[in-house]
């Protein structure tokens, strides 16, 4: 492992122009932007970077792009996550190639695969590269498709370079059972941002947070009052954080934190159709939503 991978994640937006071209320099912009912020990692085509959206390609060059960017400051870990296993392949081994530190795999979406075909899945993805492999459960954005802490077990047990998971299922029963259950190496990361306190305090590695593309100062106050065990004062920013997570259903997933970018003069852009901008009226509630919060 390059650099430890552990603390606050920034879940990197990919900006787009006007006719939804990559905009390679408003992406370089964003990134350095957020590394003088002090977040410690960056996790670039999340779901937050549009993946979905992106070919092949686009993801490739995005991967190489963040570690360009990073330059050893902070770790970059991509996702690398797909539906067929022969493109995360594809996709986790160009991310040594170009150097990232790890990749966290989101689960395959539109289809269901079993538990066996997830560790089969995972194993294979592993098995073709040296660098630390996370796994990424989101079974709201997967139809319901997650690694299950079973199979988690299973894959720690026979991987060495299974390391971890970004979970991003809201549930944090299922996410203490995680960090009870498996091995102390085993790094989880919590994946959403209303969560972060309570991953923390449970003893989380740190979390990967959309929200700090816009409010990483909060995210970073979250985690060090943790590790400083300031617990009321952890809580008070969770509580001042969570307007700003709310704030997401404002417009379609992911246009809000674009549109929080902009208005903080970084170079965002919109999303790829069919999302479209926010409303004006949605627009005017962001707005006084981070200028309550002091962002703006």
């Amino acid at each position: 492992m390059k650099k430890e991978i552990k603390g606050i994640i920034t879940a990197v937006v990919t900006p787009f122009d006007e006719n939804e071209n990559i905009d390679e320099e408003a992406f370089r912009t964003i990134i350095r932007y957020l590394i003088d912020q002090g977040i410690h990692g960056l996790f670039p085509v999340g779901s937050q970077g549009e993946f979905f959206s992106l070919r092949m390609d686009e993801r490739k060059r995005l991967m190489e792009i963040a570690v360009e960017e990073a330059q050893g400051k902070v770790f970059v870990m991509p996702n690398t996550g797909g539906i067929a296993t022969r493109d995360c392949i594809e996709l986790t081994q160009h991310a040594e190639k170009v150097g990232a530190d790890a990749v966290s795999m989101m689960t395959p979406f539109f289809i269901s695969p079993s538990q066996e075909e997830l560790y089969q899945h995972f194993k294979a993805v592993c098995s073709s590269v040296s660098i630390p492999v996370l796994g990424y459960n989101n079974p709201d954005r997967s139809g319901g498709v997650f690694l299950k802490i079973d199979t988690l077990i299973r894959l720690a047990e026979e991987l060495p370079n299974f390391v971890g998971i970004k979970d991003s299922s809201g549930d944090m029963t299922m996410l203490g059972e995680i960090i009870r259950r498996l091995p102390p190496r085993f790094k989880v990361f919590v994946g959403q941002d209303s969560m972060i306190y309570a991953g923390l305090a449970y003893g989380a590695a740190g979390a990967v947070a959309a929200s700090t593309n816009v409010a990483a100062k909060l995210v970073l106050g979250i985690y060090d009052a943790v590790n400083n065990k300031e617990f009321e004062k952890a809580k008070d920013l969770q509580r001042k954080l969570a307007p700003i997570r709310i704030a997401f259903g404002l417009g379609s997933f992911p246009v809000v934190m674009k549109e929080a970018l902009n208005m903080l003069g970084q170079p965002a852009g919109l999303c790829r159709k069919p999302i479209q901008p926010m409303s004006p009226e949605a627009r005017a509630k962001l707005k006084e939503i981070l200028t309550d919060s002091g962002i703006l």
